[in-house]
C-alpha cells in the first residue's frame, strides 16, 4: 500500500487529481500552486487542498546523528549506485543483482550491510519525458508511449522472478501508470506542463526499478528491501523541472539531513518487511541488501522532487553520508575515470586515483563518469568513491578520495619545469563541454567595474548559467561562455540592459559565437609548476586548433580554452599526447604505396614498429593507402594492415584512386599530427600540396614535382606552409638517406655563408661511371643498374641528367635562388633522338628497349674513358651550384685525384660545400644513396623528425 500511497501524494503535491463530470473538471492543488491560475481556465471549478508538511526543521544541517546501522552489524555500509545502462535487460539487472551479493559477502573482514542506489533501465526517462511531452499535443500518442513504458518494465520483471513474487509489484506498476495517466490527461486543460508534473512522472522510472531489482534478489534468498526515496529524502531546492541532460549541476538542489536522517532512523525502526531483516544473523553470512531508488527525493512541503538529470551519483553518495559508508562504488560501463573520453581519443586509459578536487573538476568540464555535486557529501565524511566497471568487475577501477592542497600550501614549493621531474605528468585528465556558445561585450567606455557588475547581474537575474568568464581591463570589455541554448537569449538581455550604452557608442559591439566546445586539462599537479600552460597551448598550435578564450581556474587545477566544435577532437588527443598521457600518433596517406620506395617503407615501418613504440613513444598509422589506381582506407581513421596491403589495393573492396577523396578524408581526420608521403611521381598529386598544407596537413615528399618544379607554385606551396604551422620535407629527394637538405639547412640557420656546392647527387651515374670498363661494356653497366633497382624507372631520367638536375634546383632553391630547371646547363648522355623516341608504356617492354639502344654509346663512353684514365683522371658525372654567379651546371667530366669525387664508390652519393667557415677544406656528405630502401630510409628519417618536433613543440 505504501507504494499507492505514493503516487496519491505525489499527485496531490501536484495537484491534479482528475474528477470528471458532465460540466465541469474538479482540479485539486496544492495551495502553493493555485496562484495565478483559476483564472485562466474556464469552465472549470479549482478546489484548494492542503498538503500535510512534515515537522520544521533547519533548512540547511550538516551536522545530524549517524543512522544506526541494523543490530548485529559488524561492518560499515557500502553504497552501490547503478545507472541506467547497467539496468537495460533483464539480463543486465541479474548481472547487478549478483555482483551485489557478491560484494555483500565481503573480503578479509566479514560480510558487509550493503546498500544499492539504482536509476531507471535505460531509457526509460527518456521514455516517460515523451509521455509528457506529447500530452499537450496528441494524447493517444502519449498513451502509447506510456503503455509502452509499462509493458516493457512488466516484461523485464516477469523475466526475473516467479509469479508469486511479480504479481502484486505488477498491479503496483499498472496502478501508478493509470495515475499517470490520470494527470497527463488533465495537461491538456493547463495547456502546459508545470515543472514538478515532470519530476513527478519520470521519478516512477526509479520506483519500477527498484522493485525490480528487488523482485530478482528475493529470488536468491537474501534479506532485502527496498526504499522509495521520496519517502526519506528531504531536499530544497533552488530550482524545478529536470535539468539538462548530462548538466553538471543539481540546480541547487541541498539535502536536509536532519529531517532526512529522522526518516531514515524511522524506516529502520519501523518499516522493515521481512521478517528478520533488522535481526540478522551475522554468523551465517546473512547480510541485508537494501535498494534505494535514485534521482528522486520531497521537498520541505512534500511535494515530489528530484536531483536533476544525472542525480543519481548525488543520491548515492548522500545515503552513503547518511549510513557512515565505508565506502562507495559507481558502477559504469567503463573501467573507472579515464585520462580523456576514450570514443574521442581512443589511447585514453583509466586514471588510477584522483582527489575529490579534481574529481569535480573534471565532471564539471564534461566527464560523464561522475555527477560534480556527488563529491560533496563525500568530503566531509572522507568517504572514498570507486568507479568501477559492472562488465569487468575485478578491475580495481578509480580511486577518489583526499582533497588537494590549497594554493597558500602550493606556495611553499618551489616551483620546477614539469618536465624536469621524472616520470611527473601534472595533470590527471583532459576533457570538454559541447555546445557552448561566447557572448561578448566588447570596447565599453563606461567605467570597467559597473559593466562587469550589470553584465554578471543580468546573467544572474535571467537564469543564464556562465561556466567561464574573461575580462580584458584594458578595453573593458568581458566574454563569457554560456551553453548554446541560452546564447541568444543572453544576448537579448544583454541588449535590454545596455541599450543605452549601445544607442550612445559608449559599447562597440554585443555579440554571440556558436559552435563552441570548451576543452580543459584538470591535475592537482599544475600548481606552482611551470611550462603546463605552455605545453598545452603549444599542443593546440601544432594541431592547428585556434582558441577563442583561455581561463585559469584561481585554484591553479584545471585550464580551460574555448575552441571551435569541430576541432574539440583533435584538441583533446594533441593535449593526451603533448602530457605524454599516450603515444604520439601519425596517421599517414600513403600515396604510391605499391611502387619500389612505397614498399620498402612499409617493410621498415613494421619491422621498427615495437622499436618506435617502447624507445620514441610514437605510432605510425598507415589509414590511407593509394597506387596510380586504386586505393584502401581504414574504417573511422582506422590502421590499415599494412601487411596485406597489396592485396587490399587489389581486392574488389578497394576504390578508385580520387585525390579529392583523400583529401576531404584527410581533412576530417580528427587526429592532430597528419602526414602525406607523395611517393609518385605525379603533376596531379602535386597540384594537391598548397590545399594540403593550408589544412593543417604535413607532407613527406621523395617527388621532386613541387620542389623542383614551377617556381611560383614553389613559392606557394612555401608560404602555405610556414602560414600554417606545418611541415614540407623533401630530403630523400635530393640524397635518398644522405642528410644533405637539412645539413644546408643548418649552414644557412646558423649564418654561414654556402659559395658554392659540388658534387655528385645521382647512384645511377655513380654506379654506371664506376663499373663500365674495357671489358664491361657502358650498357651492360647500365643493365646491372637496373636490374640491381637503382635506377629511376625511366632510365632515361638518370642518363639524360635531368634526375641530377631536378636534385640542383631543389638545393638551389633552399639556398635562396630563383632557378627554374631551364636554368640548368645540363649535358646528356643520351643521343638526342632516342629522348624523342615513343617507348612502349610497359616498363619491362620500355626498359629492355632502351638498354638496346644506349649500346650505340658504348664506343663513345669508352673513349671518353681511356682519355680519363690517361691523364690518371677519373670519370665522374658532377654538378655545380656557384651561389655567386648563380650557374647550376650538370655535367660529365674528368677529376682529379683532389677532387673529392675522384674516390666515389659504387653506389655512393657525395655533396661537397664550401662556405665561409669551410674555405680551406669543404664540408662533405658521402654515402650509399642508391636503391629504394636508401630512399625509403630517408622517409623514414623525414617522419621521425617531425614525430620528434611535434613532441617537443608541444613541450
Amino acid at each position: 500500500m505504501r507504494s499507492k500511497q505514493h503516487s496519491l501524494r505525489g499527485i496531490g503535491a501536484l495537484g491534479l487529481t482528475v474528477l470528471l463530470s458532465h460540466s465541469s473538471l474538479v482540479l485539486s492543488f496544492s495551495l502553493r500552486q493555485l496562484s495565478g491560475t483559476a483564472t485562466r481556465i474556464p469552465g472549470v471549478h479549482l478546489k484548494a487542498s492542503v498538503v500535510a508538511s512534515p515537522p520544521s526543521s533547519p533548512i540547511l544541517q550538516d551536522e545530524f546523528d549517524d543512522v544506526a546501522n541494523p543490530r548485529g552489524a559488524k561492518n560499515d555500509w557500502e553504497v552501490h549506485k547503478f545507472g541506467g545502462a547497467s539496468l537495460a535487460t533483464a539480463e543486465l539487472y541479474r548481472t547487478v543483482g549478483d555482483l551485489l551479493i557478491r560484494e555483500s559477502e565481503g573480503r578479509e573482514h566479514g560480510t558487509i550491510p550493503t546498500m544499492a542506489i539504482v536509476s531507471a533501465r535505460g531509457g526509460m526517462t527518456d521514455l516517460l519525458v515523451k509521455v509528457v511531452d506529447s500530452a499537450l499535443l496528441n494524447f493517444e500518442q502519449a498513451n502509447v508511449a506510456l503503455q509502452e513504458a509499462v509493458e516493457s518494465q512488466v516484461f523485464l520483471l516477469k523475466e526475473l522472478a516467479p509469479p508469486e513474487i511479480t504479481d502484486p509489484i505488477e498491479a503496483r506498476f499498472r496502478s501508478d501508470g493509470q495515475d499517470i495517466l490520470s494527470v497527463v490527461q488533465s495537461l491538456r486543460m493547463l495547456h502546459t506542463v508545470p515543472a514538478v508534473t515532470m519530476e513527478v512522472v519520470t521519478g516512477f522510472g526509479e520506483i519500477w526499478s527498484a522493485q525490480t531489482l528487488h523482485a530478482y534478489l528475493q529470488t536468491q534468498n537474501v534479506p532485502c528491501e527496498w526504499i522509495d526515496a521520496r519517502d526519506i529524502l528531504v531536499v530544497k531546492s533552488d530550482s524545478s523541472g529536470l535539468g539538462e541532460k548530462g548538466a553538471a549541476s543539481t540546480g541547487g538542489v541541498t539535502p536536509l539531513y536532519e529531517i532526512t536522517t529522522e526518516r531514515l532512523s524511522h524506516w529502520w525502526n519501523n518499516e522493515g518487511r521481512n521478517a528478520g531483516f533488522l535481526d540478522l544473523s551475522y554468523e551465517k553470512g546473512q547480510v541485508p541488501i537494501v535498494i534505494v531508488t535514485g534521482f528522486v527525493a520531497q521537498t520541505i512541503e512534500g511535494v515530489p522532487t528530484t536531483l536533476k538529470r544525472s542525480g543519481s551519483d548525488y543520491s548515492a553518495t548522500i545515503f552513503a553520508k547518511l549510513v557512515s559508508a565505508g565506502r562507495v562504488t559507481m558502477w559504469k560501463n567503463t573501467d573507472g575515470v579515464y585520462t580523456a573520453d576514450p570514443r574521442r581519443v581512443p589511447e585514453a586509459f583509466p586514471i588510477a586515483s584522483l582527489k575529490y578536487d579534481e574529481a569535480m573538476e573534471l565532471a564539471y568540464f564534461g566527464a560523464q563518469v561522475l555527477h560534480p555535486s556527488a563529491m560533496e557529501p563525500c568530503i566531509d565524511k572522507k568517504i572514498p568513491v570507486y568507479v568501477r566497471n559492472i562488465f569487468n568487475p575485478d578491475f580495481e577501477g578509480t580511486l577518489i578520495q583526499g582533497r588537494c592542497a590549497t594554493l597558500k600550501d602550493s606556495f611553499d614549493s618551489k616551483i620546477m619545469n614539469w618536465r624536469s621531474k621524472s616520470g611527473f605528468v601534472p595533470i590527471k585528465g583532459i576533457t570538454s563541454v559541447d555546445k557552448i556558445a561566447l557572448v561578448s561585450l566588447e570596447g565599453a567606455s563606461i567605467g570597467g567595474a559597473n559593466v562587469a557588475e550589470r553584465f554578471m547581474g543580468a546573467m544572474a537575474d535571467n537564469d543564464i548559467k556562465v561556466l567561464i568568464i574573461t575580462q580584458a581591463s584594458s578595453e573593458s570589455s568581458i566574454t563569457v561562455a554560456v551553453p548554446e541554448n541560452e546564447g541568444q537569449r543572453a544576448l537579448q538581455v544583454l541588449e535590454n540592459v545596455f541599450e543605452l550604452e549601445l544607442s550612445r557608442s559608449k559599447i562597440n559591439s554585443l555579440s554571440v559565437a556558436t559552435g563552441m566546445s570548451i576543452v580543459a586539462i584538470v591535475g592537482e599537479g599544475m600548481a606552482m609548476t611551470s611550462g603546463v600552460s605552455a605545453t598545452f597551448m603549444t599542443s593546440l598550435s601544432s594541431a592547428n586548433v585556434n582558441i577563442r578564450l583561455i581561463a585559469q581556474g584561481s585554484s591553479e587545477r584545471q585550464i580551460a580554452v574555448v575552441v571551435a566544435a569541430e576541432d574539440t577532437t583533435s584538441a583533446l588527443r594533441a593535449a593526451h599526447m603533448a602530457f605524454t598521457l599516450s603515444e604520439t600518433t601519425a596517421t599517414i596517406t600513403l600515396l604510391g604505396c605499391t611502387g619500389n620506395i612505397g614498399s620498402a617503407l612499409v617493410r621498415q615501418l613494421q619491422e621498427q614498429k615495437t622499436r618506435l613504440a617502447q624507445e620514441f613513444g610514437v605510432s605510425m598509422c598507415i589509414n590511407i593507402a593509394a597506387n596510380s589506381k586504386k586505393m584502401v582506407v581504414g574504417e573511422n581513421s582506422q590502421c590499415l594492415d599494412v601487411d596485406n596491403l597489396s592485396s587490399l589495393i587489389k581486392s574488389d573492396d578497394a576504390l578508385a584512386f580520387d585525390l579529392d577523396k583523400i583529401t576531404n578524408l584527410m581533412m576530417a581526420d580528427v587526429h592532430p599530427l597528419r602526414i602525406v608521403i607523395d611517393c609518385t611521381n605525379s603533376e596531379a598529386v602535386s597540384e594537391y600540396y598548397e590545399r594540403w598544407l593550408s589544412s593543417g596537413i604535413n607532407i613527406i615528399s621523395p617527388s621532386r614535382k613541387v620542389a623542383a618544379g614551377n617556381l611560383e607554385r614553389y613559392k606557394c606551396v612555401r608560404a602555405a606552409e610556414k602560414a600554417n604551422s606545418v611541415s614540407w620535407l623533401y630530403e630523400s629527394s635530393v640524397g635518398s638517406a644522405l642528410p644533405i637538405c637539412t645539413t644546408l639547412q643548418d649552414l644557412y640557420e646558423t649564418g654561414d655563408k654556402v659559395k658554392s656546392i659540388t658534387g655528385c647527387v645521382s647512384g645511377t651515374m655513380a654506379y654506371v661511371l664506376s663499373s663500365f670498363s674495357e671489358d664491361v661494356p657502358f650498357s651492360e653497366a647500365l643493365r646491372a643498374a637496373v636490374e640491381k633497382r637503382i635506377t629511376e624507372n625511366d632510365v632515361w631520367e638518370d642518363l639524360s641528367g635531368m634526375d641530377m638536375a631536378q636534385k640542383v634546383v631543389i638545393l638551389a632553391r633552399s639556398l635562396g635562388m630563383n632557378v627554374n630547371l631551364e636554368d640548368v646547363e645540363v649535358e646528356s648522355l643520351i643521343p638526342e633522338e632516342f629522348l624523342k623516341k615513343e617507348y612502349p608504356d610497359d616498363w619491362n617492354e620500355m626498359t629492355a628497349a632502351q638498354l638496346e639502344d644506349i649500346k650505340c654509346m658504348d664506343a663513345v663512353m669508352l673513349g671518353r674513358l681511356k682519355a680519363a684514365t690517361a691523364e690518371g683522371q677519373r670519370l665522374r658525372y658532377k654538378f655545380l651550384i656557384d651561389k655567386e654567379t648563380g650557374k647550376c651546371k650538370c655535367s660529365l667530366v674528368n677529376t682529379e685525384a683532389t677532387d673529392p669525387l675522384y674516390r666515389l664508390k659504387l653506389y655512393e652519393n657525395l655533396v661537397a660545400f664550401e662556405t665561409s667557415r669551410y674555405e680551406t677544406s669543404p664540408l662533405i656528405v658521402k654515402g650509399a644513396a642508391a636503391g629504394p630502401d636508401l630512399a625509403s630510409a630517408g622517409i623514414f628519417a623525414d617522419l621521425l623528425r617531425l614525430t620528434r618536433s611535434f613532441s617537443s613543440n608541444q613541450g
